[in-house]
């Protein structure tokens, strides 16, 4: 889970061709937006090119800024599927060649490792060779 264009850099340059996913932290789609969460991975992967990853923008319940992600490109969006409008943005998903999760991915929070210290860089890369 990516906070800042740091984190995902250093998500993306610890990864390598493995690749990773980019995931947003819970209910970002409302208080970051699409334009934003799609312009902070852009950093990243320009600082590390090459490097397979996919952005996942999580939306909480919020069935406006799930289409709105998807409108925005994003290939992959996290809606809670209680949401009534779970059914017509799985429809919308589908047609974008998207996929809508209705379960967060299990992820690592890099908001809670100190990424500068070698100990952090150390428990981003034992995460991403699990």
């Amino acid at each position: 889970m990516v906070h800042g264009a740091a984190q995902a850099a250093a998500a993306l340059a610890a990864a390598g061709p493995a690749g990773v996913t980019l995931l947003s932290a819970r209910g970002a789609g409302a208080y970051l937006g699409p334009a934003v969460f799609l312009r902070l991975v852009a950093r990243a992967a320009a600082l590390n090119p090459g490097v397979p990853h996919l952005a996942v923008l999580d939306c909480a319940d919020a069935p406006g800024f799930a289409l709105a992600a998807l409108r925005a490109g994003l290939r992959a969006v996290v809606l809670d599927p209680a949401c009534p409008a779970f059914a017509a943005v799985a429809a919308a998903a589908a047609e974008a060649g998207a996929r809508l999760l209705s379960a967060r991915p299990e992820a690592l929070d890099l908001g809670r490792l100190d990424l500068r210290r070698p100990g952090g860089r150390a428990q981003l890369a034992a995460w991403l060779r699990r």
